[in-house]
């Protein structure tokens, strides 16, 4: 599979591209990043270094890659962190370009915006331009239970409420939603869950519960899935090659007490999912 992967990068540490590339090559995909920030660290450490970079140098490299003849190639886009306003357009056009000439190419889209302990950690102008321009386009997107609730503007307290909110979204554009975070009454204190809905198909899979957390990882999360997804076109597949590769990334990082996701230390649980944890059909909970 051929990757473009459209989002911020970081010298220090892991999220964005920083987080998705590798592991997807890891995982046997080519992947061309375009870098919409180029920051020291990410912004959570409250300082750093780099600027943001401007929609139409996005457009620019864009506008490289296809005179390279290399749409027909692209078998998947995905975006993340956006930085600046005029990030969404450059998106946008450049998945109507590639679709254009490759209407096989799915566009993911990780709609960046916040968790639910932090809130909404990007700048206002982010979440209406994803919702009214972005998400529309998307054919995947993979947002966590906060940010799925901000998007559609329902409730997502309840496996139920949750379900009704990915059909807003799905009504807005896209097929496949993949939830993460997912917290619902049922959810025991030691585990934590991911959605995945593909059409009028929803599939669930919990995973322990690591006590901490760790920028990046939703980067990772989604840059899997949709590696995942592109190659089987099985939501159910790409849900639990990516839940057991993302929780053994945890692991590592946690073992280790690392302030930064530990991507080089479990590099070989991309290529080689060990697949220890079930998915279950949500028609049969």
């Amino acid at each position: 599979m051929n990757i473009l992967s459209i989002q911020s990068h970081v010298t220090y540490g892991h999220v964005g591209n920083s987080a998705a590339v590798f592991p997807l090559q890891r995982a046997g995909h080519e992947v061309w990043p375009i870098h919409t920030v180029n920051f020291s660290n990410h912004t959570g450490y409250g300082d750093w270094g780099g600027p943001m970079i401007p929609g139409t140098e996005v457009t620019s490299i864009v506008d490289g890659i296809e005179k390279r003849g290399a749409f027909p190639k692209i078998d998947a886009i995905l975006s993340g962190y956006q930085g600046g306003s005029d990030i969404a357009g450059a998106i946008v056009d450049a998945v109507r370009r590639i679709k254009a000439v490759n209407g096989n190419a799915l566009y993911a889209c990780d709609p960046v915006m916040g968790n639910a302990k932090s809130g909404c950690f990007v700048s206002d102008e982010i979440p209406p331009l994803l919702r009214d321009k972005v998400v529309p386009v998307a054919d995947i997107i993979t947002p966590n239970q906060f940010e799925l609730g901000y998007l559609t503007e329902h409730e997502t307290g309840t496996l139920e409420q949750t379900l009704e909110a990915v059909k807003v979204a799905q009504e807005i554009g896209p097929r496949t939603v993949l939830v993460t975070s997912v917290n619902r009454p049922e959810t025991p204190e030691d585990s934590i869950e991911m959605l995945a809905v593909d059409g009028d198909r929803a599939f669930i899979v919990a995973t322990p519960r690591l006590p901490f957390k760790r920028n990046g990882s939703g980067d990772v999360t989604a840059a899997l899935f949709t590696g995942h997804y592109a190659k089987t076109r099985d939501a159910k597949a790409a849900l639990k090659a990516t839940a057991s590769s993302v929780w053994d990334l945890l692991n590592v990082t946690y073992e280790a007490e690392s302030d930064e996701l530990c991507l080089i230390a479990a590099q070989d649980y991309f290529e080689h999912p060990q697949l220890q944890f079930s998915v279950t059909d949500v028609e049969d909970l």
